[in-house]
């Protein structure tokens, strides 16, 4: 799994062409001392072991929303929950995981991606009592 943790780490801090935001390239969020990573991209640039590892469906027409939460340069556990919607208004809940590795907490969600659109994510993380919105507008293409 260490593995997963360096490719997601790098996901999250990185844009790939896939995923790129334009407006917001730095992928982040500071609510008080507390800071939100995100990062979408295809699931086709998962290699098959990470993606079997994390339990995730590897295709084309799947896309993946990472999540990591830190406090004081560690990570923090948070509930984290969320949609993504699309031109239409057709809303996706997204069902976030938890992967936990030797100093490093993830939380990562599928969706589907059926063509090139612009979809929205509304992404709630709670920590403690407090809970942080983090709202962004995605373009997303589908995988090779």
């Amino acid at each position: 799994m260490g593995r997963l943790a360096l490719f997601l780490l790098t996901a999250c801090l990185s844009v790939t062409a896939a995923a790129a935001d334009a407006i917001k390239g730095e992928r982040q969020e500071t609510f008080g001392d507390v800071t939100v990573h995100y990062n979408t991209f295809n699931s086709t640039y998962l290699t098959p072991d990470i993606a079997k590892s994390a339990e995730l469906i590897r295709s084309k027409n799947q896309g993946v929303i990472n999540i990591s939460v830190i406090k004081e340069g560690k990570p923090l556990m948070a509930q984290v929950s969320g949609s993504v919607k699309d031109l239409t208004s057709q809303t996706v809940p997204l069902k976030f995981k938890q992967i936990t590795e030797q100093g490093a907490i993830y939380y990562i969600a599928q969706f589907p991606v059926d063509q090139q659109e612009v979809r929205t994510f509304d992404i709630k993380v709670q920590t403690g009592d407090k809970i942080n919105t983090i709202n962004f507008n995605q373009e997303l293409f589908p995988g090779q």
